[in-house]
C-alpha cells in the first residue's frame, strides 16, 4: 500500500503525519486504530493523522501537542513524501 506522509523532527521531537480521507477523522475509535496501522512505517513514532477540506484546510488528529503546533505549519513547509507499507 502507498500512502502520502512525511516524516518531522522538529524542537527535538521526531514525529509522523499521514494523509487520511476526512471521514476517518469523525470516529476516534476508526482514528486511532488507522493511525496504530500506519505504526509498521514508522515504529516508536507518535502519528499524527491529516485530512483536507474541499477547499485543502488541513485538520489534525493525533497527539495534542503535535497537532497545536502543525497548527500553526504551512503545509508547503512540511516535508511530504510518498511510502509504500507492506
Amino acid at each position: 500500500m502507498q500512502f502520502e506522509g512525511a516524516l518531522v523532527r522538529e524542537q527535538g521531537v521526531t514525529f509522523a503525519i499521514v494523509i487520511v480521507k476526512p471521514h476517518v477523522l469523525n470516529s476516534g475509535h476508526q482514528a486511532d486504530e488507522v493511525a496504530y496501522s500506519f505504526q509498521p512505517a514508522f515504529p516508536g513514532v507518535p502519528i499524527v493523522l491529516m485530512a483536507q477540506n474541499s477547499r485543502g484546510v488541513p485538520t489534525y488528529r493525533g497527539r495534542r501537542d503535535l497537532v497545536n503546533f502543525l497548527s500553526r505549519v504551512p503545509m508547503q513547509a512540511i516535508p511530504w513524501k510518498r511510502y509504500t507499507l507492506n
